[in-house]
């Protein structure tokens, strides 16, 4: 038998088990190993719309902090309710990233029963300005700042860098004087282009009956009911990341799987292919037989952790592609 903290093996048949409790009643609790590496601070505004609440969970390490921060797209199907911070639990997100001293701001833009895609990427750009704006609260460099997210999270993510606006000092809104730029950005299987999804060009009357039945209301709050091509392609177009990547965009890992049976590879393959044409920093990593996602997808956060040390390093000499 192993000894049990610091006592000899063959003592431990005599440790009488209510001192045991009560040992472990004492410790602190960043001491126990079964303890997350972060406290959690649940549902903090970050906005209104429409008379509603926009939240956020806030999880800060209790270890050493690194001073950076990390803003996390609950997002999944483009639904954001609490069930999706849990799948990031179960991912290890938050486990991995705190333990590396990454303060992590998860967001949840709204669902898609209330809110478009350019109405949850508003909230996302919000958010950032409010991490911006209370960075000396939690001790984050604001401009050192990540996004990352999955599946329609990664789209939201890739969507937002890539239509980053400028702060606007002048502004009387506090917030709107911080910029929405992040320093790097993570997706996992992330769709990115609806006119090319599954590697086929598709016209917009296509597209109009294809969006209709697999994204509802993603386009318009309203629906595409009634909606004329030219108005959908130009939405198509608007909410599709591929289609919108700009030199000035941050550097963008994308992680998927070759077996992923919602989102083909090939929309990953795509925003890599966007990204290169324009000079953007761009690596895909691909998981053999990784589904939607996979069960150890925990290793791949680890991998991606790896990256953003490198990418938000203090000196861009310090930044380099995984692996190297």
């Amino acid at each position: 038998m192993p000894p049990f903290y610091g006592l000899p093996a063959c003592s431990v048949r005599f440790v009488p088990w209510s001192l045991v409790l009560l040992v472990l009643a004492a410790m602190p609790r960043s001491a126990r190993a079964d303890d997350p590496p972060y406290k959690q601070q649940q549902d903090v505004v970050y906005g209104e719309t429409d008379g509603l609440a926009l939240v956020m969970d806030i999880f800060t390490p209790t270890g050493p902090s690194n001073g950076l921060g990390i803003v996390d797209v609950a997002s999944g199907a483009w639904h954001s309710d609490r069930g999706k911070i849990n799948d990031h639990k179960q991912a290890q997100m938050f486990d991995i990233l705190c333990g590396r001293g990454y303060t992590v701001f998860a967001v949840r833009p709204g669902s898609i029963t209330k809110f478009a895609a350019p109405e949850m990427v508003r909230h996302l750009k919000r958010a950032i300005r409010w991490v911006k704006s209370h960075s000396e609260e939690y001790g984050i460099d604001p401009d050192r700042l990540a996004m990352a997210g999955a599946s329609a999270g990664g789209h939201l993510t890739c969507l937002t860098v890539m239509t980053a606006e400028p702060g606007r000092p002048e502004a009387r809104n506090e917030l709107d004087r911080y910029g929405t730029d992040v320093k790097a950005a993570i997706a996992f299987f992330p769709p990115t282009d609806f006119l090319t999804y599954g590697g086929r060009q598709r016209d917009i009357s296509e597209a109009k009956s294809r969006l209709g039945r697999m994204l509802g209301n993603l386009l318009f709050a309203e629906g595409i009911e009634g909606k004329s091509d030219e108005e959908i392609a130009v939405q198509v177009e608007k909410i599709s990341p591929a289609r919108l990547v700009h030199s000035a965009g941050p550097p963008l890992l994308l992680i998927h799987g070759d077996a992923d049976p919602l989102v083909p590879l090939q929309q990953s393959e795509t925003m890599k292919e966007a990204c290169e044409k324009v000079g953007v920093p761009c690596e895909l990593i691909v998981k053999p037989g990784g589904g939607h996602p996979w069960p150890t997808i925990h290793e791949e956060v680890k991998v991606a952790a790896d990256w953003l040390d490198k990418q938000l390093a203090a000196t861009p000499a310090e930044a380099e592609p995984v692996g190297k």
